[in-house]
């Protein structure tokens, strides 16, 4: 909540919706726990390297499938050649239930199986540029779920990195959905917020973000 009154469900654009507040306390420090264990590994979080030979800003760990620019592995190559974590149920019904009150549509959630995560985190002076999810062999929608402080999420077009976008500010515990139309918009987080921390949460600075994916891969 941000001053006095809730903020409310909004839809973005067609198939991408914000649910402020989505996550309660109690999920938000429970998942606070689970990203701390796969940071420690098997394969461990990291700043991921980029094809042309940059850094990300962000520091990412994978869960169910490795991801690395621009492919999918149940290995790490890049990092120590370990499998990854195995993607949990528990992960995948929290998604399911995420599409369902995204779209107001229990229905239309029952088919949905993510069966990868990417989690970043974002100090202070992290960003992520615009881009596309679109290295799975899936349409299904990707689950965004923020922990901690808060950040400007741009989210724009299907055909270019520039305008027009729209700028959401996401705070911790807040639900982002896009599928449908925007399954492959452009998005990015040009910077977190300073003194929007949420320490109830048990991170003591910074930010997460978990995107829940459907790879379509076999296996």
């Amino acid at each position: 909540m941000t001053g006095l009154l809730p903020r409310e469900r909004r839809e973005v654009a067609p198939g991408a919706v914000h649910v402020p507040d989505w996550l309660d306390p109690a999920a938000r420090r429970e998942l606070v726990a689970a990203c701390r264990e796969w940071a420690r590994g098997p394969v461990p979080m990291r700043h991921t390297r980029l094809p042309r030979g940059g850094v990300m800003s962000v520091q990412t760990v994978c869960v169910g499938w490795h991801w690395r620019p621009y492919a999918y592995s149940r290995t790490a190559p890049d990092v120590n050649g370990a499998r990854v974590a195995a993607f949990p149920d528990w992960l995948a019904d929290l998604g399911r239930r995420a599409v369902a009150d995204a779209y107001q549509d229990t229905a239309a959630s029952s088919a949905y199986a993510p069966d990868t995560a990417l989690v970043n985190f974002y100090d202070g002076a992290a960003s992520m540029g615009m881009h596309q999810d679109k290295d799975e062999r899936s349409s299904a929608p990707v689950v965004s779920l923020s922990i901690g402080a808060s950040c400007v999420f741009r989210f724009g077009n299907t055909e270019t990195r520039t305008r027009p976008y729209t700028d959401v500010e996401l705070g911790s515990g807040d639900l982002f959905v896009f599928g449908g139309p925007s399954r492959f918009a452009f998005h990015g987080v040009p910077r977190t917020l300073p003194g929007t921390g949420d320490p109830s949460t048990g991170l003591a600075s910074g930010r997460l973000n978990l995107t829940l994916r459907t790879t379509g891969l076999p296996g």
